[in-house]
C-alpha cells in the first residue's frame, strides 16, 4: 500500500465525495427517460416496445461505455475522464431538447448514455484511494448515487410541472446541472495517488489489451451475471415501474414516479450497508441473502391479475384476485432494499481479487450489468405487448435469480472442494477393535 502512505482520511473522504455526488447527477440523467419518456410516448404514439426501446438506449451506451471508460481511468486518472465523461453528456443531453421523431429521440439517447459510463470511472477512482479492507464500504458508499435514479423518478415530474409540462426544458435543466457539477469536480477534485505515484516513478502504463488480461476468467463473467439481475434488474425496474403503475394501477404519472421512487430510494442509499457488512461477514453470505430474499419477493410480484367466478347461494360470484397496491408497492422496496445490498456485495469482489485491473474487470462487469438494464425493459415491453400480461417482467426476473443463485451456489462448492479436497469425497471409517482388542482389518 505504499502509494496510501501519504494520504490523509481527509483526502479520502474528499475523493469519495465528489465521486459519489457526480455519480448521484450522471444516474439522474441516465434515467431521464422514465419520465419524459412517458410525455415522449404520448406525443408520438409509441406501442409499450417502442418505448422500451426509448427508456433502455441510454442504458446501452452507459454500459458499452464502461469498459473503455474504467481502462482510461486506469491509464490516465479519474479526475480528467470523470470531467470530460461528464461535459459530453451535458452536450448531449442538451442536443435532446431539440429531437422531434423517433429516430432522432434514439440518437439523442446514445449520447445521454454517456452518463452510465461514470460508474466504472468512479469506482476505478474510489478504490485507489482506500486499503482493500475498507474497499467495500467505500465503494458501496460510492454506489449510493444510484440514488440519482429516485431523484429523477421523484423530481423530474415536479419540475415538469415547473417548467410548464415542457420535457425540453427539463432536459435543459439537467444539462446545466451536469455541466456544472463537472467544472466542480473538475476544480475540485485530486489525482489519484496511483496516478500520481506512477507518473513521479515514469511507470508505463499497460496497453488496452494487457488490461484486458483477465477476461478471460470465468470468474469474472459469473461476476458479471450476478451483477446483470442486481444492478441491471435495478435500472430496468427504476425505468419501468412509472409505466406499470400507469397501465396496471391507472396511477398518474406524478403518484407513479413517487411509487417508483420508494423503490429506488432503499435500491440506493442501503448499498452503502452492503459494502460495509460484505466488509465484515463476507460477500459471499451477502449475495445468498440477495438472492434467496430477491427470488421470493420477484416469485410473489409475478402473480398474475386474474378473474374468478364461483357458485354462491344466490348465483355466481365474480372476483379479482390480484396483489393489492400497498402490497405491491412493499414488496419492491424490500426488492430495492436486497438489491442495494447486492450490487454492493458484487463489486466488492473486485479489488480484492483483481487489484490492478479494477478498471478492465469493473467495466466488463458494470458492461454487462448495464446490458440488464438495456435488455431488461425492451424485453418487458415486448412481453407486455404480445401476452398482455403485466406481472410478466416479474417471472422474467425470478428464472433470472434463480439461474445466478444456482450458478453462484455450485461455483462455491467446487472452489470449496478444490481448496479443502479433504472435507470432501470418500472418508476413510475409522478402524474398530474387536472383542479381542485387535484392529479389525
Amino acid at each position: 500500500m505504499g502509494h496510501l502512505d501519504n494520504v490523509t482520511p481527509g483526502q479520502q473522504t474528499r475523493a469519495l465525495t465528489s465521486s459519489t455526488l457526480a455519480f448521484t447527477v450522471c444516474f439522474a440523467v441516465w434515467t431521464i427517460f422514465s419520465i419524459i419518456g412517458i410525455k415522449i410516448k404520448a406525443e408520438l404514439g409509441l406501442s409499450d416496445t417502442q418505448f422500451g426501446i426509448l427508456v433502455a438506449t441510454p442504458i446501452l451506451t452507459g454500459s458499452l461505455s464502461r469498459i473503455f471508460l474504467g481502462i482510461w481511468a486506469d491509464q490516465y486518472g479519474g479526475k480528467i475522464v470523470y470531467s470530460t465523461q461528464m461535459m459530453l453528456t451535458a452536450i448531449a443531453v442538451a442536443l435532446l431538447s431539440f429531437a422531434n421523431t423517433y429516430t432522432m429521440f434514439l440518437v439523442a439517447a446514445l449520447g445521454v448514455g454517456l452518463a452510465g459510463g461514470s460508474f466504472a470511472v468512479g469506482v476505478t477512482y474510489v478504490s485507489k484511494w482506500y486499503p482493500k479492507e475498507k474497499q467495500g464500504t467505500a465503494l458501496g458508499i460510492f454506489g449510493m448515487g444510484n440514488v440519482g435514479a429516485a431523484i429523477t423518478n421523484f423530481g423530474a415530474p415536479i419540475l415538469l410541472v415547473a417548467v410548464g409540462g415542457a420535457w425540453q426544458n427539463v432536459a435543459l435543466v439537467y444539462a446545466a446541472i451536469i455541466a456544472v457539477t463537472s467544472v466542480i469536480f473538475f476544480l475540485f477534485a485530486q489525482d489519484d495517488p496511483v496516478h500520481l505515484q506512477r507518473r513521479a516513478q515514469g511507470v508505463k502504463h499497460e496497453s488496452f489489451i494487457q488490461q484486458l488480461a483477465p477476461l478471460k476468467h470465468l470468474q469474472v463473467w459469473r461476476f458479471a451475471l450476478y451483477y446483470f439481475f442486481v444492478f441491471g434488474g435495478f435500472v430496468a425496474l427504476a425505468l419501468w415501474l412509472p409505466r406499470y403503475y400507469v397501465g396496471a394501477y391507472g396511477l398518474p404519472l406524478g403518484t407513479a414516479g413517487l411509487l417508483a421512487a420508494s423503490y429506488a430510494l432503499p435500491g440506493s442509499i442501503f448499498r452503502g450497508i452492503g459494502g460495509w457488512l460484505s466488509d465484515k461477514i463476507g460477500a459471499r453470505r451477502v449475495m445468498y441473502w440477495t438472492f434467496g430474499v430477491t427470488f421470493v419477493a420477484c416469485f410473489f410480484l409475478s402473480y398474475p391479475a386474474t378473474d374468478y367466478r364461483v357458485a354462491g347461494i344466490n348465483g355466481p360470484i365474480e372476483f379479482n384476485l390480484t396483489i393489492p397496491l400497498w402490497m405491491f408497492v412493499s414488496l419492491t422496496i424490500v426488492l430495492g432494499f436486497f438489491m442495494s445490498l447486492g450490487k454492493a456485495a458484487v463489486y466488492k469482489h473486485i479489488p480484492v481479487y483483481y487489484p490492478d485491473h479494477v478498471g478492465a474487470v469493473g467495466g466488463i462487469v458494470g458492461l454487462i450489468g448495464g446490458l440488464g438494464g438495456f435488455i431488461l425493459p425492451i424485453t418487458f415491453g415486448v412481453m407486455n405487448d404480445l401476452i398482455g400480461v403485466w406481472t410478466s417482467c416479474f417471472m422474467l426476473l425470478t428464472i433470472l435469480i434463480g439461474i445466478a443463485l444456482i450458478w453462484m451456489h455450485f461455483s462455491i462448492q467446487r472452489l470449496e472442494r478444490s481448496q479443502h479436497p479433504e472435507q470432501h469425497g470418500p472418508r476413510d471409517l475409522p478402524e474398530m477393535e474387536d472383542l479381542h482388542g485387535t484392529p479389525a482389518k
